[in-house]
């Protein structure tokens, strides 16, 4: 298509983020207006400002909008924009539950239009080298990965916004707000999760409705098996860090960073062994952003798939969701 026209629907701290990848790619889209409760926050980052979607598009002639709300949110504005023919970017993840997002899954058949759910670490250069090593059997067979993110948030950061630490608007706590990149890096290296059996625990913050420590355990169709681990209760606050483990090979991916590599060969049973450990730059965020955005305007010319779909997304929430279900009930969940 020629250049595509963007609204921008939430102008806080990811919206504001995604308005400085749109002025990265001013050559290749137009971000023509800013929607936000709060207006003036929208005409900081627009001179063309709106008090919601629903306004927006009665005023602008949009292709895109990429949705910006709190997680409960999500489906309301991306449902709308769909219904109005547009094409959708939605921040992770898509929703708060399975059911919200299959809500979204429907709106999009439904309108035959483009989705893409922002999981822009599968788009780091760490990322793509680990998969690609899968991919060709450089680690042989999968047995086992861990997807582990070892934050710390201050009370101060959950009481800075009502929205923040509920199950209706952020759809759950480390797991799902802090952990849900590395849970989709997870998925990623180890395909579709069958089962998950977790616990969780809400150990070093107030006034909260969700969990600040989760741990948990995941069975993959493969066979092979994923350790969970998500807090923002772990001062001073370390990494995120993917590992992954086959029975020729592994791999360890720490803050974005591939700092482990290593596959061997056959000769490996011999006594002797091809291996090497490797270091790489960290993508900054604002570049793996802006690798999601670009593949999504090749899709929209027809000249690539969306890498990250709605359906691929749905695999990680449903992970997410079981692992809270299993914790409420003490019972492992089999995900559909």
């Amino acid at each position: 298509m020629t250049k595509p026209k963007f609204a921008l629907v939430g102008a806080g701290v990811i919206g504001k983020h995604h308005r400085l990848v749109a002025g990265q790619l001013a050559d290749r889209l137009d971000l023509v207006a800013v929607a936000d409760l709060d207006l003036s926050r929208a005409a900081a980052l627009s001179g063309r400002a709106y008090p919601s979607l629903t306004e927006l598009l009665r005023k602008e002639d949009v292709d895109v909008v990429v949705v910006c709300v709190p997680t409960g949110h999500h489906g309301a504005v991306a449902i709308e924009a769909l219904r109005a023919g547009k094409h959708v970017i939605v921040e992770k993840p898509a929703e708060t539950t399975v059911a919200r997002t299959d809500e979204i899954i429907a709106a999009q058949r439904a309108a035959g239009t483009l989705v893409t759910v922002i999981s822009q670490h599968r788009f780091d250069p760490s990322t793509e080298t680990v998969l690609a090593a899968i991919e060709r059997g450089d680690l042989g067979r999968i047995t086992s990965g861990i997807a582990s993110v070892d934050w710390w948030r201050g009370q101060s950061y959950y009481d800075s916004g009502d929205w923040r630490g509920t199950w209706e608007l952020d759809g759950g706590g480390a797991l799902m707000n802090q952990g849900v990149h590395t849970v989709d890096l997870l998925v990623a290296a180890l395909g579709r999760p069958v089962e998950v059996f977790a616990w969780t625990g809400t150990l070093a913050h107030e006034r909260i409705e969700v969990e600040d420590v989760a741990a948990g355990v995941v069975r993959f169709a493969s066979g092979s098996l994923g350790v969970l681990h998500a807090s923002t209760a772990a001062s001073p606050g370390l990494s995120a860090r993917l590992q992954v483990h086959g029975d020729r090979g592994s791999a360890v991916i720490d803050n974005d960073q591939l700092v482990f590599l290593e596959t061997s060969s056959e000769e490996r049973l011999m006594g002797t062994t091809r291996s090497r450990s490797v270091a790489s730059d960290p993508a900054q965020l604002s570049d793996s952003h802006r690798l999601q955005y670009l593949n999504f305007l090749d899709a929209l010319d027809g000249k690539a798939p969306v890498r990250v779909t709605l359906e691929t997304n749905r695999q990680s929430i449903a992970v997410i969701t079981g692992a809270y279900e299993s914790a409420r009930t003490g019972k492992p969940v089999t995900l559909s």
